[in-house]
């Protein structure tokens, strides 16, 4: 695959439409803690987060949260933190943090958009059988 300035190099890429783009990635980034990467105009900019990017474009909000059509989850070192930072920036709580039993501690969020944001910290190394899951591949 030929590398592109212009494109990230994460393999998956969701694009997240809000009615404010500059709003919008000044609230991920004291939200969640992304950072820019490329920025088009006032209606499209790519974002950073660990391994992983989004890109924010010009799009009107849902009439409703759920007319989102999808939920994103975010891999972070302490979720409670997070959840913190993310509620001081405005997020609606649907799920406070909470350890289950894949060894997972997640929680869920809605950002003033309507995207439905899962936080979730690692916090062991089980295997799926233990907790009903089934490896198909590593």
């Amino acid at each position: 695959m030929i590398s592109n300035r212009s494109m990230p190099a994460s393999t998956v890429i969701p694009v997240l439409g809000y009615p404010d783009v500059p709003k919008a990635v000044a609230w991920l980034r004291d939200a969640f803690g992304f950072s820019e990467r490329l920025r088009i105009g006032t209606h499209r900019v790519q974002m950073h987060a660990g391994h992983g990017d989004v890109v924010v474009t010009d799009s009107p909000a849902p009439a409703s949260p759920d007319e989102t059509g999808c939920a994103i989850m975010l891999r972070v070192e302490d979720v409670d933190a997070c959840y913190t930072r993310a509620l001081a920036a405005g997020a609606q709580s649907l799920q406070p943090p909470a350890t289950f039993p894949y060894s997972e501690r997640q929680c869920t969020l809605r950002d003033f958009a309507g995207h439905v944001w899962t936080l979730s910290q690692s916090v062991a190394d089980v295997d799926p059988a233990q907790w009903g899951g089934e490896m198909v591949a590593p």
